[in-house]
């Protein structure tokens, strides 16, 4: 195959340029951040509004999140060819438009739709970003410490979206947890058009259709089986052609990408047990993010009776444990290497489920506030180690597909922990909610574990292949 060479390096920026470049980015990057959990508190008050029961609103988060996943590679690929600059523009149209229909979306099917076309945007903007800021930095050490600003952001966001909506709801509806992307979005391009130059990729790759197609066929199925699981039976004949039907997409699509010179997913870094480590281990952090901030959800709104607003003040020790720890954490993985931070990460969020697996109908406040402290710090420590082990001792050249994987496996866990949680849920009443979260803080305990476990394939960057 034959590549094409598009461009010659962009001239250097001056210093005050290159971190308003990474300032407007990481806005960028912190709507999609926020944007994957900010929902997650209204789902009470969408269900409400739009008589939705829990597996129509696993697919409100879900239809983003999946698309997101399945995208994130192609939408890198083609900023490559197109120009980064244009696509990341693309992309903030795109979604703040998504953004406009889902806070007008009269019906459950309507919402669901504009979310999906939400997550097209967002896969515009995460990898491109992130692609445009390494781009602007060309030494080493300046783009290690925008790369930890980033992943702080990335953290904070994440964190930060229950206290958002439940703030946003309190005041003004569930809807407006989708008006506030607009002005968001009208700032960034703005900014985007100011001060972002345009680039591209060295090399332009011929787009995977086949891969991606097989990809997300693979997602939504695995998802969907998920979601709908308990409404169809887990041994239904449904649910068994679910089963063989994922089966055969995830063969083909393993079958297509090893035939490819150039595949959607480089499934060759597998063979290196530190990467597939790195990316299971990146589906266990959002698989625990995403499982502890449904269960609290519903917990606190559906068994306890708090209003959205307290709902989402009860998170702010999880985003305060993040936004503290992200930035720490990239400082330690260059100091002393991803080791530590991820035994950090695994020991904090295991403690956290583990402080709520007997979880009552009365249980004190403290020790809610408490777990969800030690989670939020295991996931603003979990990030830096895993993104280091990923890409350590892989080329340039192989860097960037390894950290798009990375990216894709942790939208992957945040589907899959909301899918697991609609499952434990399903046609609870307020007063079995306690009972039946035992199951999902047992999750995240096993996701804290694994962490832990994984521990010890991590390696610094610097180490070999």
């Amino acid at each position: 195959m034959t590549t094409t060479s598009l461009t010659a390096p962009p001239p250097a920026l001056d210093a005050r340029r290159r971190w308003t470049v990474l300032a407007v980015c990481a806005l960028s990057m912190f709507l999609v951040g926020v944007d994957t959990t900010i929902v997650t508190v209204g789902l009470p008050e969408i269900g409400r509004g739009l008589d939705a029961g829990t597996r129509g609103l696993a697919w409100v988060v879900d239809s983003y999140t999946v698309v997101l996943a399945s995208l994130l590679i192609v939408s890198g690929a083609l900023a490559d060819r197109l120009g980064r600059r244009r696509v990341l523009r693309g992309g903030l149209v795109l979604f703040g438009v998504a953004s406009l229909a889902c806070s007008l979306a009269p019906s459950l099917g309507a919402l669901v739709a504009a979310r999906a076309v939400q997550g097209i945007g967002a896969s515009m903007l995460s990898p491109v970003a992130l692609a445009i800021v390494v781009n602007a930095m060309p030494d080493r050490r300046e783009r290690a410490r925008a790369i930890g600003v980033w992943a702080s952001v990335f953290g904070l966001s994440m964190a930060a979206g229950p206290v958002t909506g439940g703030a946003l709801i309190a005041a003004f509806g569930w809807r407006s947890v989708f008006w506030i992307n607009a002005p968001v979005v009208v700032a960034a391009l703005v900014l985007v058009a100011v001060f972002v130059p345009e680039s591209r990729g060295e090399r332009a790759r011929r787009p995977d259709l086949p891969g991606q197609a097989l990809l997300t066929a693979a997602l939504f199925l695995f998802v969907g089986v998920l979601i709908e699981g308990p409404r169809i039976g887990w041994a239904s004949p449904t649910a068994l052609t679910g089963y063989v039907l994922i089966a055969a997409v995830t063969a083909a699509f393993v079958r297509v990408e090893l035939r490819r010179t150039e595949p959607l997913m480089d499934l060759r870094l597998f063979r290196r047990p530190a990467f597939g480590t790195a990316v299971l281990g990146a589906v266990a952090v959002f698989v625990a993010l995403n499982v502890s901030l449904l269960l609290t959800t519903l917990y606190l709104q559906h068994g306890r009776g708090w209003t959205p607003l307290a709902a989402g003040a009860a998170t702010l020790p999880m985003a305060l444990g993040a936004a503290v720890c992200a930035p720490w954490s990239g400082v330690l993985v260059g100091r002393l290497g991803p080791r530590r931070p991820l035994l950090l990460a695994g020991g904090f969020i295991a403690a956290g489920g583990l402080s709520l697996v007997d979880l009552g109908p009365d249980t004190g406040v403290p020790l809610l506030l408490c777990a969800y402290l030690f989670i939020g710090i295991g996931f603003g420590f979990a990030n830096a180690p895993l993104t280091d082990t990923a890409v350590g001792g892989l080329p340039p050249t192989r860097a960037g597909v390894a950290g798009a994987v990375t990216s894709t496996a942790r939208q992957v866990g945040s589907a899959v922990g909301i899918a697991v949680t609609g499952a434990l849920v399903t046609d609870v009443g307020p007063a079995g909610l306690a009972g039946a979260s035992h199951a999902g803080w047992l999750l995240v305990t096993a996701c804290g574990l694994f962490l832990l476990a994984a521990a010890r394939t991590a390696r610094p960057a610097t180490a070999g292949a």
